[in-house]
C-alpha cells in the first residue's frame, strides 16, 4: 500500500513560496517534487519553504531531491527552509547531517513568519 503523493503550492508572495508535499517521497516521486520546486524558483520564487507535514515516508531519493532543491535555490540567491518535519524524516536529516544546513520550523506558518521577518536567512 502506498500513500498517493501530492504537491501543492498553498502560498506565494514575492520571492517566497511554500511547496507542500504529502504521501511517499521516494524514488517514484522525488523527481516530480524537484521539478515543481525548480519551476517555482524559475518563476521568481527562490526562497522556498517545504512543508513536509504530510510526508508519510522518505527514502534516499527524497533526501537527494531536498539537497538538489537546496542547491538550486542557493544558485538563484534563495534558500530552502523545511517545515513540519515528521519524526522519522527528522532523524534521517540528523544522521545525514542535512539538519546543519537546512533550517527547520515546527510548522509552515512558523516558517512563513520567520521568513517574512528575516529576508536574509541561510
Amino acid at each position: 500500500m502506498t500513500d498517493a503523493f501530492r504537491i501543492d503550492v498553498p502560498h506565494t508572495d514575492g520571492a517566497l513560496a511554500v511547496i507542500a508535499l504529502s504521501g511517499e517521497f521516494d524514488v517514484a516521486t522525488a523527481s516530480a517534487a524537484r521539478s515543481r520546486a525548480l519551476e517555482l524558483i524559475a518563476a521568481g520564487h527562490p526562497d522556498l519553504i517545504a512543508d513536509l507535514s504530510g510526508v508519510t515516508f522518505c527514502d534516499s531519493s527524497g533526501l537527494g531531491a531536498l539537497v538538489g532543491i537546496w542547491r538550486c535555490a542557493k544558485d538563484a540567491d534563495g534558500s530552502l527552509t523545511l517545515a513540519a518535519i515528521p519524526d522519522r524524516l527528522g532523524r534521517l536529516l540528523s544522521v545525514t547531517g542535512m539538519d546543519t544546513f537546512l533550517p527547520a520550523h515546527p510548522s509552515a506558518e512558523a516558517a512563513l513568519t520567520a521568513r517574512q521577518g528575516n529576508h536574509t536567512t541561510a
